[in-house]
């Protein structure tokens, strides 16, 4: 396969206002589309939140990967949708679609072969028709029980040829439709975590203290009692940078870190002639075990410590973490 080549005598001065142009031909439509919105639309919302199936999402070409970006767009906000290919449909995947679910059939002409091959069954199968289209009066439009109109006065294209500013406000009236959804449900940024678990907010909304802190042997304390070796060997054997201090009911009553081993050195202070009673530090950051993992974090920058002590609901030490284990996490 040979790669066409650039012509010689092409000329480059124009593209930035070529660029410039079609970004304008694009964001005019956005505009035209808006002024558009009407109770159609909402008639369309209050139509898919009555939907007690998915949305099913179809639609060839251009369209159909706006409709596949439609149809995960949807998903994550709370509104379930997958998409169907229009030809794979007429092959078997129409069994994908069920009487519970809606469909909204994706085309800027609204005339599609493949996708309109399917509408008769679609429509017998009883399931409701969404149609997104620049149409009005398209095959796709007359079978629809709503129609979001995405028309265009011209594609960006110079030919006019190109799907450009039509996939455009296909796109965006898809966004629009999914965020009129996810208001209208109540959506919630820990909503969208539970869709997003792998993803950085997924991680903050979802991942607790408990998941991801140092728990048993691996927990740094001492009791009041211990001698100032005994701080130190536990501080190096847990690796924490600190030791809590625990009362005979495993409450935290105090703590001692590697900041205050440096201080106490450098003032002088013998750690063998102290205990831990006098050696800690009253007091002690402590954060619930049942407590977001990023407001451990949060905790952590407010108060410039880099590590916290977990406790229970009865302010037992049940656990401990550092700035270590929330990168590990990838919290922060």
């Amino acid at each position: 396969m040979t790669l066409a080549k650039t012509p010689p005598s092409f000329d480059l001065s124009q593209t930035v206002t070529v660029a410039k142009a079609a970004l304008d031909i694009e964001a005019n439509a956005l505009r035209q589309a808006a002024d558009r919105l009407d109770g159609g639309f909402t008639a369309v919302v209050a139509r898919i939140l009555a939907c007690t199936g998915r949305v099913v999402v179809m639609g060839m070409g251009k369209s159909g990967h706006v409709g596949n970006k439609i149809a995960a767009t949807l998903a994550s906000t709370g509104t379930p949708a997958f998409f169907v290919h229009p030809g794979e449909a007429s092959h078997g995947d129409l069994g994908m679609i069920t009487a519970d679910d809606l469909v909204l059939a994706v085309s800027n002409s609204g005339e599609s072969d493949e996708l309109n091959a399917v509408l008769p069954v679609i429509k017998r199968m009883g399931i409701g028709l969404i149609a997104l289209t620049g149409g009005a009066d398209s095959s796709l439009a007359r079978y629809a029980d709503g129609v979001l109109n995405s028309a265009v006065d011209k594609e960006a294209c110079p030919l006019n040829l190109a799907p450009t500013a039509s996939t455009t406000v296909q796109m965006a009236l898809g966004d629009a439709l999914a965020i009129a959804l996810l208001d209208a449900r109540g959506f919630k940024p820990a909503d969208f975590a539970r869709s997003h678990p792998g993803g950085a907010l997924g991680r903050k909304l979802l991942t607790h203290v408990h998941d991801i802190m140092r728990t048993e042997g691996q927990i740094p304390s001492v009791t009041p009692e211990a001698t100032g070796l005994e701080v130190m060997r536990e501080m190096s054997d847990k690796g924490l940078g600190a030791t809590a201090i625990v009362n005979s009911q495993n409450q935290p009553v105090g703590i001692f870190t590697d900041g205050d081993l440096r201080r106490l050195l450098e003032g002088g202070g013998d750690l063998r002639a102290m205990t831990a009673a006098t050696l800690m530090r009253n007091a002690p950051r402590v954060i619930p075990m049942d407590a977001l993992a990023a407001e451990a974090a949060d905790v952590m920058e407010a108060n410039a410590v880099t590590s916290l002590l977990v406790v229970d609901g009865d302010g037992r030490l049940v656990g401990a973490l550092n700035a270590n284990d929330l990168m590990r996490a990838k919290v922060i």
